[in-house]
């Protein structure tokens, strides 16, 4: 492996370490290599990650896995309905020695912050997590404090059907770069899982793959991938297509734009790319913007959410395709 300092990471190495950080988190969670590989290409996008399905698939498991695999520190917060605000940022106390404030910090400040059942808790505590995941920083008491780099929040949240739930606000759903669902595993997996669960537990075993300087590399040289001209206005497109869909109440956001292409360069670096490529937008699409979505079926009181990705494929299938994608060099 390379020095994690050198400016010039090669892109081939970003394939190497993606493959072997899906390989090591493949371990812990069975039969969800396609997950794995989506929550790894949020994080090397500098995005955010929402996990959303059924109790009991994995959901936590899976950021605790992708956040073992990342030697920074990693950090859990377990969403109720009665957490206050503070209880995510910190707060400052009283030292009675000093005759001063104390800031103490929240669980956001990690490199990896798992947030288990976000949508357990009440929207004035949802509401704490808004500066930090669009700006990487936290104001407490009119002082701003910068988050580690990298930050990442892995967010998990049953549907919003159940009981004692709150739905997260549509501000809130667009600041995560990309959602997904885990699903029941095969039976092949669950067997996996019956014969070598009852020994051990995988995810205490599991070391890191990749150190921070590493991570904070690997990350520069996604940033550097082209996105030629032409993939840029398809990209714009598949976007503006979502805000004049006659089935759609509400359309993806200008963040939306930004996410997909930052999400496009990383999903080409582990495929050991420089170059991001149409096929890489299309792959993308439905778990970048489907969650941004509101759908005509939830305005009349639908989930809506299996119609709002139905709808993203639809548009990407119509929108179309750019030959251009690779840097031309003269």
């Amino acid at each position: 492996m390379p020095d994690p300092t050198d400016p010039a990471f090669p892109i081939e190495h970003v394939r190497a370490v993606g493959d072997d950080v899906v390989a090591a988190v493949s371990t812990v969670v069975d039969g969800k290599v396609d997950a794995i590989r989506t929550a790894l290409t949020v994080m090397l996008a500098e995005g955010h990650l929402l996990v959303e399905d059924v109790p009991g698939v994995g959901k936590t498991v899976l950021a605790k896995a992708l956040g073992a695999s990342v030697g920074g520190s990693v950090n859990r917060i377990q969403f109720t309905s009665d957490m206050l605000p503070s209880d995510v940022t910190g707060v400052n106390i009283y030292d009675q020695s000093s005759g001063t404030f104390r800031f103490s910090p929240g669980p956001v400040f990690a490199n990896v912050v798992i947030g288990d059942e976000i949508n357990r808790t009440s929207p004035k505590t949802q509401s704490a997590l808004l500066e930090a995941m669009a700006e990487s920083q936290v104001t407490v008491d009119g002082v701003t404090r910068q988050l580690e780099s990298p930050f990442m929040i892995v967010a998990t949240q049953n549907p919003i059907d159940m009981e004692g739930t709150y739905p997260l606000p549509e501000a809130q759903r667009d600041r995560f770069m990309a959602r997904i669902a885990m699903g029941y595993p095969s039976a092949d997996a669950e067997r996996d899982m019956l014969a070598h669960r009852g020994v051990r537990d995988p995810l205490s075993s599991l070391r890191p793959i990749v150190d921070v300087g590493t991570l904070r590399a690997v990350v520069h040289t996604v940033r550097a991938v082209h996105v030629a001209p032409d993939v840029e206005a398809y990209i714009v497109a598949i976007v503006r297509a979502t805000r004049s869909h006659p089935d759609l109440v509400l359309g993806a956001s200008p963040r939306a734009t930004l996410h997909l292409a930052q999400a496009a360069r990383a999903h080409a670096a582990l495929a050991g790319r420089p170059f991001v490529t149409p096929d890489d937008v299309a792959r993308l699409a439905p778990v970048v913007l489907a969650h941004r979505l509101v759908p005509v079926a939830r305005g009349l009181g639908g989930s809506g959410d299996d119609t709002a990705r139905e709808i993203v494929v639809r548009i990407v299938s119509d929108t179309a395709v750019p030959f251009t994608a690779a840097p031309v060099h003269s």
